[in-house]
């Protein structure tokens, strides 16, 4: 079941993704996946069509829908921002996800990342240490009637032992160092992609886990909120 779900909620019917989705936002929409195609960012067809559906206005404040389909990171608050699409695309493609794979994300935030990867992926387990968000998350992906994600408000840098392992692991945010934990919970011949290293000097890295020897390869110089250790105390 998906965290911070109150029973009137779940009498809730889903929202109307269709009446939510007016044909300006689809046109925008893939106006930008058509430059993302085009950077080179978006380049496998399961990657492509996931970017096509999923609707980034409605995971966003209202007072940033205006910018949902600039290439653009954009804010959320809390001091937290929603990914610029190029990297969700660079990401989801560098994770080489399967119909089968078990994906675990730290850092939910508005849950769009954990959407995008619920249409290519089997299983999405997602970790967000700040209690609202993980809350406003489980709800808007009922409601939008994502399935196959469940959310967890925790601590990141321990993972999800209980779900554990997985077959690929995505940060959304920046830690000095891999935490061993998430390298622990990685399956044998899975892949952990992630930005490492401090706010002023960050890099993109692949992992990939064969016969317990990390192999580690980087995808460029980048820029996210720092991972902080700890759940925050709930409110």
């Amino acid at each position: 079941m998906l965290s911070g779900m109150s029973e009137r909620d779940a009498r809730e019917p889903p929202l109307d993704r269709i009446a939510l989705d007016p044909p300006e936002a689809q046109q925008r929409r893939l106006r930008l996946v058509e430059e993302l195609i085009a950077l080179g960012d978006a380049q496998t067809a399961p990657v492509i069509e996931a970017l096509r559906r999923v609707p980034r206005h409605l995971f966003i404040p209202e007072a940033e829908a205006a910018y949902a389909y600039d290439n653009v990171p954009l804010h959320i608050g809390d001091e937290q921002t929603i990914s610029q699409p190029t990297i969700v695309a660079v990401m989801t493609e560098a994770l080489a996800l399967t119909p089968r794979s078990r994906v675990l994300e730290i850092g939910t935030g508005s849950a769009y990342q954990a959407a995008v990867l619920s249409l290519i992926a089997q299983e999405v387990y997602s970790i967000e240490r700040i209690p609202r968000f993980a809350r406003e998350a489980s709800e808007r992906l009922r409601r939008l009637g994502y399935a196959g994600i469940e959310v967890r408000f925790g601590d990141g840098y321990a993972g999800w032992p209980e779900r554990a392992p997985f077959d690929r692991i995505l940060l959304t945010a920046a830690p000095p160092m891999l935490p061993t934990a998430l390298l622990d919970q990685l399956v044998d011949g899975g892949v952990l992609v992630a930005p490492v290293g401090a706010a002023t000097a960050q890099e993109l890295v692949r992992i990939h886990k064969q016969q317990g020897r990390l192999r580690q390869e980087s995808l460029g110089a980048v820029r996210f909120v720092p991972m902080l250790a700890g759940a925050l105390s709930r409110r």
